[in-house]
């Protein structure tokens, strides 16, 4: 059985009142409108995880079983946590396998895709929300969006955990949960 776990594994899920009180930057909301430029599917790698949720969109998107989507599309990825966890797979030049000329799932995509920019990590300053934006030309431009919209984003990411499994043993078996 697969286990599941906080969406953004790195980072505590980030409560807009505890923030909000400590000053986050976002408290005024934070513009973003994606031009579909396909730059955080493509050039660079990375890690799209999947909830149950976003498994079970996609596997209606492809008209597959379980297993065989996993096969075809996914990759298990171990993390420091001693915990493999499901992804897209990548092509060897590091775009996801769900690109070609734009995303061929667009409708189906993983809550991670749509929900980009506002992630926990890119939100806990900032530095690395203006960072991000160098390589995003949609982040700070376009489309207002409020405190409590963003926390929207974060909230949903709570409600649908990623898939996990343990890894036991130095063979790299793993046990799913």
């Amino acid at each position: 059985m697969l286990e599941t776990a906080k969406f953004f594994i790195y980072n505590e899920p980030i409560v807009t009142e505890k923030f909000l009180q400590q000053g986050v930057f976002w408290k005024d909301g934070l513009c973003f409108s994606c031009d579909r430029c396909s730059g955080c599917c493509r050039y660079d790698p990375g890690f799209v995880y999947l909830s149950p949720r976003d498994l079970q969109n996609l596997q209606t998107w492809a008209s597959l079983e379980r297993a065989v989507f996993i096969q075809k599309y996914c990759r298990w990825v171990l993390q420091g946590d001693g915990y493999e966890y499901l992804c897209l797979k990548e092509l060897p030049n590091y775009d996801c396998i769900l690109w070609d000329n734009g995303c061929i799932a667009y409708n189906y995509r993983p809550f991670q895709c749509s929900s980009y920019p506002f992630w926990d990590y890119l939100l806990e300053n900032e530095q690395r929300w203006n960072v991000n934006a160098r390589s995003c030309s949609g982040i700070n431009r376009g489309k207002w969006y409020s405190a409590e919209a963003i926390q929207g984003f974060l909230d949903t990411a709570k409600q649908f955990p990623v898939i996990r499994r343990r890894r036991t043993g130095e063979s790299g078996n793993s046990t799913e949960k």
